[in-house]
């Protein structure tokens, strides 16, 4: 089956829901997880579509709801960036145990930086692509914060729009990103990394795809896009990131 829903328990015990979009009559080259970015979900469009070019190469991709996003269950505001790459471990842990260990990870914006955090964690795990990551999660927390103004007037938190939609982050969700060295960790990684960055991001700006960049060890590429936006609105742009992750990875899946 090409592609197919599914749900596993993360360690919290909440139910998390995915699609696992499989070639097609054939064995996966590779099985990967895609990290949604910071507030969508697996089903949101760069997401799908990057998904389907990635199957139609050969990779199967795992595209899964954070806690409290999407379909999955849970509380989002009882949730934090550590709490992200919970999932992220636990959505390893389920290819690993039903399927085959993922050797890629992707991530966008914020799950990005989720990846980053967990790839050395996972041994098996061979090549790492950010879009649209940030590279200093202080200055996420400060952006969030400037958005929202002041608590809601207990200390426990602040709620924000974004997209049009309105989220309740807590204080702990904030107390996360602070706790959290990207710097330290990319310097670390040992891991192939393809950065991809939009020249024009007015979100996340290029300046912390070059720090991501800059700070990582080879084998790395970078990815510059033009006359692109931060959520890879088009669907030409998000199939094209599509074909350059799948020719790129392709060379360190087979190196063994």
């Amino acid at each position: 089956m090409p592609s197919q829903k599914i749900s596993f328990k993360n360690s919290s015990g909440e139910d998390l829901v995915a699609w696992l979009e499989s070639p097609d009559n054939e064995k996966p080259l590779a099985y990967a997880i895609f990290a949604h970015c910071f507030t969508c979900s697996k089903d949101y469009k760069a997401v799908f579509h990057i998904s389907r070019i990635l199957r139609s190469e050969g990779i199967a991709v795992l595209r899964f709801d954070f806690t409290g996003l999407g379909e999955s269950s849970g509380d989002f505001s009882d949730t934090n960036f550590a709490s992200n790459i919970h999932d992220l471990l636990d959505a390893a842990k389920f290819l690993e145990d039903s399927f085959e260990s993922p050797k890629l990870l992707i991530g966008h914006s914020l799950g990005g930086a989720a990846v980053l955090q967990v790839a050395d964690l996972l041994p098996f795990v061979k090549a790492v692509v950010t879009i649209a990551a940030p590279a200093d999660l202080n200055h996420l927390r400060d952006k969030l914060m400037i958005r929202a103004g002041s608590d809601d007037g207990d200390g426990g938190g602040v709620e924000v729009t974004i997209s049009g939609r309105k989220f309740k982050l807590e204080r702990h969700f904030f107390e996360s990103l602070e706790q959290s060295s990207m710097t330290k960790v990319i310097r670390k990684l040992d891991k192939a990394l393809l950065v991809i960055h939009s020249l024009s991001d007015e979100i996340v700006s290029v300046n912390n795809g070059e720090q991501i960049f800059e700070n990582a060890k080879y084998p790395k590429s970078f990815l510059g896009l033009i006359n692109t936006d931060h959520l890879l609105s088009n669907e030409e742009d998000a199939k094209y990131v599509g074909s350059v992750i799948a020719a790129w990875v392709k060379g360190f899946l087979s190196a063994g």
